[in-house]
């Protein structure tokens, strides 16, 4: 795997990371939400590496969908 990297959007912090073998895709873990080992993941629709913009937005999606209570997707 690649070396991960820190992305800070809204004020809440991820780590970045991207598999080796598989272009296009991320893995995100939500380091200051309230389990440190949550996250997603997602795959770019043509597998290229996508840029900072599009990572904040999927990130901005991601938490958009956190329930406030239980700090997960439900």
């Amino acid at each position: 795997m690649n070396e991960p990297w820190r992305m800070s959007v809204d004020g809440e912090e991820f780590e970045v990371s991207l598999p080796d073998g598989e272009p296009g895709t991320y893995h995100l873990t939500w380091l200051t939400g309230p389990d440190p080992q949550y996250g997603f993941g997602f795959t770019s629709h043509l597998p290229v590496q996508v840029g900072t913009e599009q990572l904040e937005e999927a990130i901005r999606e991601f938490l958009s969908q956190v329930d406030p209570g239980t700090g997960h997707i439900e």
